[in-house]
């Protein structure tokens, strides 16, 4: 580590005051946490971890054969670590005993690679994390969802234990503490008390500066205007960018769960700025931020007086009375139910075509999430969603990050409290903070009848106002893009998914995750993608038998999407149609924070 000597503070540095203040901080959190665990009942278990952690144990009781030869490989492990070690010390060279795996970016400091004691220490962890979490997947006898739910918070119980978590054991945050005097603790004390809500017992840590950006301002700037609005949502439609644009309109369905402007961030990465430039004319939802007077806003309500309503508008603005459609994550599953529903009644389908961005429609392998779906859980939510009318969009954000939460909680937790640093101005994480609540009756539709009953894939399975659907007769052609590292959409559940529709599909793996696989503008020149058009395959054989190509899959979209884009018109502004501008896009929906 450096050791450069520390630069001379001002000369009404008081050393005495530091002191008391942090005195002050110590107390402060103190009546914070006893406040917070105040609150905590003792037998109140929301999550169902202390019988799927009692069902490891017996089941591990009953094989203790498999800890026997886990702790004499962890055994053996050390032993070869305390050589290698040692060797390193006299001057040797050695190979490590455990290394970080690929991406993981805790260890990516020179101290844990140049300096041995750390380097022990990194290695130690690793062992004993591997040993740790190699017991639990090893284990027999536990059904799957019990498996799933113990493996998954066995990694998060590893993560937090890891050593860059601690003051006396991360190289970077006692270099830090060295050149500043200890005033990076104080701050982060600070900033911990800041993030700390004494209301609701929770942590609030912050991933970015949440000041440094605004929709409208340096976030979602794509020129267009609002052309429709109800109470549901606002259909924007931008501003042509060429002289002529296809005669066909592109209307793209987003997420609800969070803010559209994930397609339009930055004009760097822009999907809407992208999709202009090749000549569609665009308009997108922007769905309100639902507050309690939503409660008994149903999954259907989002159908009819969201897509269905946004094709009237459009047919206003343009003229034009088939579009083509492209829904993202539940926008798609919204919008598969919208396909189903229009064929179940004989109406005309106004879609040209539809296009589904890492969508589930067969919730066979939910992920990761599957760990926060089961009966008990879904009660304890229903019964919070009840007295508030919704679900927090704030507790949605901590259940998506703790998928990730290496990267989206633990960095930040030693960015802001050890290391005593503001975090980072990151546009990509202002949209993912910015978080939107769910109706409570929607919301405990999509976890049931989705989620835990995985009856949206039967026939019948699922009703539209009382009108049962079936996703089989959707022969709509249709274009799905998934991603091989996507934790909130498996691909293997979305292949299936697509296999259940009756027409053409062109199905496309792309490489990355959930936001970065689909975020992946033509520009970037990154990741890569598969394609395969043989649907009758197995997952597996249509990955083995399926065509690599490098860079954005944006292009290939753009190929399929202009079969059935029409002919070249002159280029809509908005306004020309029968509808009038509201206001400027972004509109104001977007900006109501929850």
């Amino acid at each position: 580590m450096s050791t450069t000597k520390p630069e001379e503070k001002d000369a009404d540095y008081d050393a005495e005051a530091l002191t008391d203040a942090v005195s002050n901080i110590a107390e402060q959190s103190r009546e914070l946490m006893q406040a917070y665990l105040g609150q905590q009942g003792a037998n109140f278990d929301p999550l169902g971890l202390n019988r799927a952690f009692l069902d490891l144990t017996t089941a591990l009781m009953r094989n203790p054969e498999k800890i026997v030869e886990a702790q004499m490989n962890a055994w053996n492990s050390y032993f070869d670590l305390w050589i290698s070690t040692a060797n390193r010390m006299l001057g040797e060279d050695s190979r490590p005993v455990a290394e970080p795996e690929k991406g993981d970016r805790r260890f990516r400091s020179e101290h844990w690679q140049e300096n041995p004691f750390f380097d022990y220490l990194k290695q130690s962890y690793l062992v004993a994390a591997n040993t740790i979490q190699s017991i639990v997947a090893d284990v027999e006898g536990l059904d799957e969802k019990t498996a799933r739910k113990v493996e998954f918070y066995t990694k998060q119980y590893v993560d937090a234990l890891s050593p860059t978590n601690f003051i006396v054991t991360n190289p970077e945050v006692i270099e830090r503490t060295i050149e500043t005097r200890g005033e990076n603790l104080l701050q982060g004390l600070r900033n911990f008390v800041e993030d700390f809500d004494p209301d609701s017992g929770n942590l609030r840590i912050r991933m970015t500066d949440l000041e440094a950006f605004e929709p409208g301002k340096n976030v979602a700037v794509s020129p267009g205007k609002v052309i429709y609005q109800n109470e549901m949502m606002q259909l924007i439609q931008y501003s042509p960018a060429t002289e002529q644009v296809f005669k066909k309109p592109l209307l793209i369905i987003p997420p609800w769960i969070n803010k559209f402007y994930i397609l339009d961030l930055q004009p760097k990465n822009s999907m809407v700025k992208w999709l202009v430039e090749q000549g569609h004319t665009v308009f997108v939802i922007s769905w309100v931020n639902p507050d309690e007077s939503y409660r008994d806003k149903d999954f259907e309500d989002y159908i009819f007086q969201g897509p269905l309503e946004a094709v009237k508008a459009i047919e206003k603005a343009t003229g034009e009375k088939e579009i083509n459609v492209v829904g993202y994550c539940i926008g798609g599953t919204l919008l598969s139910a919208t396909l189903a529903y229009l064929k179940k009644q004989g109406e005309e389908d106004p879609f040209a075509s539809a296009t589904f961005f890492v969508t589930l429609i067969d919730f066979t392998y939910p992920g990761d999430l599957g760990v926060f779906v089961d009966e008990d859980q879904i009660s304890v939510l229903e019964k919070e969603m009840e007295n508030k009318g919704y679900h927090d969009g704030k507790e949605m954000s901590l259940t998506f990050n703790l998928l990730r939460s290496n990267d989206l909680i633990w960095s930040f937790y030693v960015n802001n409290y050890l290391m005593g640093k503001e975090p980072f101005p990151f546009d990509l994480l202002y949209w993912n903070s910015d978080s939107t609540r769910m109706p409570a009756k929607m919301h405990s539709t999509y976890l049931r009848k989705m989620y835990l009953e995985n009856s949206f894939r039967e026939p019948g399975g699922f009703s539209v106002r009382d009108v049962p659907i079936d996703v089989r007769d959707v022969t709509t052609p249709s274009y799905f893009i998934s991603t091989e590292d996507d934790h909130i959409a498996p691909w293997k559940s979305t292949y299936l998914g697509a296999q259940l529709f009756s027409g053409p599909v062109h199905f496309v793996l792309g490489k990355s995750g959930h936001i970065a696989g689909i975020v992946n503008p033509p520009s970037s020149n990154k990741y890569g993608y598969y394609t395969n058009d043989d649907m009758t395959e197995s997952v597996e054989d249509w990955h083995r038998d399926a065509v690599e190509h490098e860079g954005s899959w944006w292009p290939d979209w753009q190929a399929w999407l202009e079969q059935y884009a029409g002919e070249k018109v002159p280029a809509r502004v908005p306004g020309d149609g029968d509808l009038e501008p509201i206001e400027d896009a972004p509109g104001s929906y977007v900006k109501v924070r929850a």
